[in-house]
């Protein structure tokens, strides 16, 4: 076999080691970024937060719900003795009730889901500038988040998720007193 035969073999076996040797040299995490997040005691207090605002609302949707679930009970263990304009009247008002339940509770959706969405949308953005901080010190060249990812394995020692959610509570502490809740 002559040298010309052999050379497109060499370069192919160089290329492989290389490859090797720079694979070698790559260091990766993984983190599972919404974990991560939702340890934060920035997103614990919030949530704390929201639940306390939202909290009257609810109150009063139960009772709302309770209130109809007392008219169809009326309804029910009444029929035949209601005059028929009694029977209209409470059909009548169940009917608003259910309606304005409706729309307590779509208000009340949209409204956890907004606030969920700010403060997600805020620390997020913190926490991806923590986890490329962490990243640059320990000197990575890969983190992977495995929250979108399947990941069938990976060793524990590459999992920043602990260390993300400490290094944010450090660089954004927050109050232990939780702010009053807005009205």
């Amino acid at each position: 076999m002559s040298f010309r035969m052999l050379r497109p073999l060499l370069a192919c076996s160089a290329l492989c080691l290389a490859s090797q040797f720079a694979m070698a040299q790559t260091k990766v995490a993984v983190i599972s970024l919404q974990k991560a997040l939702f340890d934060t005691a920035e997103i614990k207090k919030a949530d704390a937060e929201m639940q306390a605002t939202l909290k009257p609302r609810q109150d009063e949707a139960e009772k709302l719900n309770q209130d109809l679930a007392a008219i169809s009970q009326k309804l029910q263990s009444d029929a035949g003795k209601l005059t028929p304009q009694a029977e209209l009247d409470l059909n009548t008002k169940g009917k608003r009730e259910q309606v304005e339940l409706q729309r307590m509770n779509e208000d009340l959706e949209a409204d956890a889901t907004r606030m969920r969405n700010e403060i997600l949308t805020r620390s997020s953005e913190k926490m991806q500038a923590v986890v490329k901080k962490l990243a640059e010190e320990k000197g990575l060249d890969l983190v992977i988040v495995v929250d979108t990812q399947v990941a069938l394995y990976f060793k524990p020692a590459m999992d920043l998720t602990a260390e993300a959610t400490v290094a944010y509570d450090k660089a954004y502490p927050v109050s232990a007193a939780p702010a009053p809740p807005k009205k």
